[in-house]
């Protein structure tokens, strides 16, 4: 079920990642480019910290070649996509509890501390997109209020506390679903946000 929902979260991700660069008018390289990053960006990224070889997705090329196609079909339905918007909502939210979710695992099959554990799931659930508007030249979304890193904090911490009270595996990933849905569909819903740090200094 979890390899099921990833494939339908890297697809979604790929296809956000192609119509942020059809924002700042790019070519079909880098559509597909962006798409990639933003898809397995946060996997690779947390591979590479962890130590973990060889990177997940060179061993499954079948990703590689989901995730550009799924750029390619954001290309070709974009006119259709403001009415696919709410789907699309509802798959990045399954997409960023699955990525967390599955970055606490590889953490925990390499017996890594708690707190490593956590940031491996953060990690690998918001890398992708901090990659996608970095590239795009926008600030990274994760860090404009919005309540997508603290969801992924907060089901990571759920993960691995129910994974330390040996919770069956099964019940631990529909708790975590159960709450990061909720918290981040009721956010984007009800407009709720983190409160903001501004900071100007005039110079006299």
């Amino acid at each position: 079920m979890l390899t099921l929902i990833y494939l339908l979260a890297i697809s979604a991700e790929a296809m956000t990642g192609a119509l942020a660069a059809g924002r700042r008018n790019m070519d079909i390289f880098g559509v597909s480019v962006i798409a990639f990053l933003t898809a397995l960006g946060g996997g690779t990224v947390r591979d590479i910290l962890l130590g973990r070889y060889p990177i997940a997705w060179t061993q499954h090329p079948e990703y590689v070649a989901l995730v550009i196609a799924s750029g390619i079909a954001a290309v070709l339905i974009s006119r259709h996509m403001k009415r696919l918007n709410r789907l699309f909502m509802f798959l990045d939210a399954l997409g960023l509890i699955a990525f967390t979710i599955i970055g606490c695992d590889v953490a925990l099959a390499m017996n890594y501390h708690p707190l490593i554990v956590l940031l491996s799931g953060m990690i690998t659930g918001i890398a992708g997109g901090i990659l996608r508007d970095m590239l795009c030249n926008r600030v990274p979304i994760v860090f404009l209020r919005e309540l997508y890193a603290s969801v992924s904090m907060l089901v990571g911490l759920l993960y691995i506390g129910l994974f330390t009270l040996k919770i069956d595996h099964d019940l631990n990933v529909a708790a975590c679903f159960a709450l990061g849905l909720l918290l981040r569909l009721t956010a984007l819903k009800r407009g709720w946000r983190l409160p903001a740090f501004n900071y100007r200094h005039d110079m006299h």
